[in-house]
């Protein structure tokens, strides 16, 4: 009996940070898989495209348009190593294939930097930090004569905007914090975000209101730019802008002249559309900022997860069972 063939699309490197190898002998054992490194759309991607029964893709995989059915007529499922998948494929494609995703993995260790950002700025960790990098002990002397400010997340207003799978892990991780979280998502039912802890809000009160704001939302079209100039003067003074979404959403030269001024802090895992953040960009030794490299879910542990998503949906939609991470046209609307 003739075993599905399955191309990978992906390089050596970004391959085995997914499938190690029991999990690489996995998808030996189930399909007949060849991988094929090209990042767009040469002759020889062509021609393997033609016998492919499903593709599992990456985040350095071509971008198709409608063109992928006649090139690959036998095409029935896409499996993607990762959550975002509508920037990837043209509409018509989730209409007449399979095309799944692999997110579930990756919410916790966002939330976790969420939260971790979050201690940081309320207990002011980069300020402290900067102060005991310079020649001089004054630190001491005036948090012994005055003691410190309210740094503590304890009763401090926190606003998400999104209440998807990471909004709603960063509430379930700020519990035991006390914090009051106030959320705005157009998408989420109020009892929904009530069950979980918060209090639903709309945006103008959620940027008035929050003390801390953490951006949680997919990119979308109603999304892009969100955090323009003018949201962001909404925000109260000392507010701390936290972005473990897509940096789409907010203005990030508004956001930089915020954080130069002093009036707004940030936490920035993302920073699109300047990603990677070039190198001589004014915020990555600006005081009141705080940056990583997109680190939010890059552990291989998460990677190792997805591929068991992706191992799991190619051996259930071959045997004729229900993929149970497909992506719908319905879905895209609320998608990065």
């Amino acid at each position: 009996m003739r075993r599905p063939r399955v191309l990978v699309l992906s390089g050596g490197t970004l391959f085995r940070s997914f499938f190690d190898p029991p999990r690489e002998r996995r998808l030996g054992r189930g399909f007949a898989w060849t991988r094929i490194a090209d990042r767009r759309v040469t002759k020889h991607l062509r021609r393997l495209l033609a016998d492919a029964d499903a593709l599992v893709t990456t985040w350095d995989s071509p971008r198709f348009g409608e063109e992928l059915l006649s090139l690959s007529p036998r095409l029935r499922l896409v499996a993607h190593c990762g959550g975002e998948v509508k920037a990837r494929f043209a509409r018509p494609l989730f209409e007449r294939l399979v095309i799944a995703n692999a997110p579930g993995p990756m919410a916790h260790l966002v939330a976790e930097l969420a939260v971790t950002f979050l201690l940081m700025a309320a207990r002011r960790v980069d300020a402290y930090r900067e102060a005991l990098r310079r020649p001089s002990n004054r630190v001491y002397e005036r948090l012994h004569l005055e003691g410190a400010g309210a740094e503590t997340l304890r009763g401090r207003t926190v606003g998400l905007l999104g209440f998807g799978r990471i909004g709603q892990e960063t509430a379930r991780l700020l519990r035991p914090f006390g914090t009051r979280l106030l959320v705005h998502d157009p998408y989420v039912a109020a009892a929904t975000v009530r069950g979980k802890g918060g209090t639903p809000a709309t945006l103008a009160r959620l940027l008035r209101e929050s003390e801390f704001l953490v951006l949680a939302a997919g990119l979308t079209d109603a999304t892009r730019g969100l955090l323009d100039r003018a949201a962001l003067r909404l925000l109260p003074d000392g507010a701390t802008v936290v972005n473990v979404a897509r940096g789409g959403i907010v203005d990030l030269e508004a956001l930089t002249a915020e954080v130069r001024s002093g009036r707004l802090r940030c936490a920035l895992d993302v920073t699109d559309p300047l990603e990677p953040l070039p190198l001589h960009h004014r915020l990555r030794r600006m005081r009141g900022a705080i940056l990583t490299p997109h680190v939010g879910a890059a552990a291989v542990e998460v990677r190792r997860a997805m591929a068991d998503i992706v191992l799991d949906g190619l051996e259930r939609f071959f045997r004729g069972d229900r993929v149970r991470t497909r992506v719908t046209p319905r879905m895209l609307e609320r998608m990065t």
